[in-house]
């Protein structure tokens, strides 16, 4: 690849900047406790091994939030302290934080909305707009009794006291954030994209997930519809390497932010990162 295209692709972000919140690695298992590990570590059998990133935008008016991280729910060494570290590295605060856009209900991608820091439900944000599908959170509200207790607290609190604000199938909510529904990992799975100027990112939540997504083609048995994620993410990947958007993975582990080139390359992507 030409030297001149590399050091397009790596430039320093110019109107935005754009970190990753990382809260650590974990094995998870079917009690889906996030039990801390090693970045280098191998899972214990029977485990899956994940990465969590939440991502700060911080683009001069607005701070916003893709996705929201762990918080505590899950138990374990889990706690909203994490975020709140990495926020304060960034000179963030919590009532700093203006939009946060969740890309799917699933409690380790917005478990962070909320803590009990001090013994009861607060919320983290609490001068942020919470942006979610309007369809997902209905079908949660509907189906919450099927989770446990704390689950069920936390997003009844969250009903009653974040200030939710509901998306259609697409929309622009704010200025450089456009919203669509692509399903695949859940039915009402969300596409977040920041779009200003040269500054391009995707996040896709689990859809692009890992890097390891990138270069291979396959249907993960645990999203709700395997083969409709298959070619969202095939057709993601091709629009992030054709119109230099930047990838923003949620659980990678050590490059989550990156770049897709040699688009028309059949070996694949080459993957230039940018963290």
């Amino acid at each position: 690849m030409p030297e001149s295209v590399v050091k397009s692709l790596e430039k320093e972000i110019s109107t935005a900047k754009v970190t990753s919140l990382y809260e650590g690695t974990f094995a998870v298992g079917k009690d889906k406790i996030f039990n801390p590990i090693g970045r280098n570590d191998n899972p214990p059998k029977g485990t899956l091994k994940l990465s969590i990133n939440p991502f700060l935008i911080q683009n001069g008016n607005r701070n916003i939030l893709f996705d929201a991280g762990l918080g505590d729910l899950f138990g374990g060494e889990t706690t909203i302290e994490t975020i709140l570290n990495n926020l304060d590295e960034e000179s963030i605060s919590d009532y700093e934080i203006t939009d946060i856009f969740i890309s799917h209900l699933h409690f380790d991608h917005f478990g962070g909305l909320a803590n009990r820091q001090n013994g009861y439900w607060e919320l983290t944000f609490p001068e942020a707009k919470i942006w979610v599908s309007k369809g997902g959170w209905e079908k949660l509200y509907n189906n919450i009794d099927q989770e446990n207790e704390e689950s069920r607290d936390f997003f009844h609190f969250l009903d009653m006291k974040a200030d939710l604000e509901f998306l259609p199938d697409e929309s622009k909510p704010i200025p450089d954030v456009t919203v669509k529904k692509i399903g695949g990992h859940t039915e009402f799975h969300q596409l977040l994209l920041y779009e200003n100027g040269e500054d391009r990112y995707l996040m896709a939540g689990d859809v692009i997930g890992r890097r390891i997504s990138i270069n291979r083609s396959f249907a993960a048995k645990f999203d709700h519809d395997p083969k409709h994620s298959m070619k969202i993410r095939e057709g993601l990947k091709k629009m992030a390497c054709d119109e230099s958007f930047a990838i923003l993975a949620y659980h990678e582990t050590d490059q989550p932010l990156f770049c897709l080139a040699d688009c028309k390359n059949k070996k694949g992507y080459t993957i230039i990162n940018l963290s």
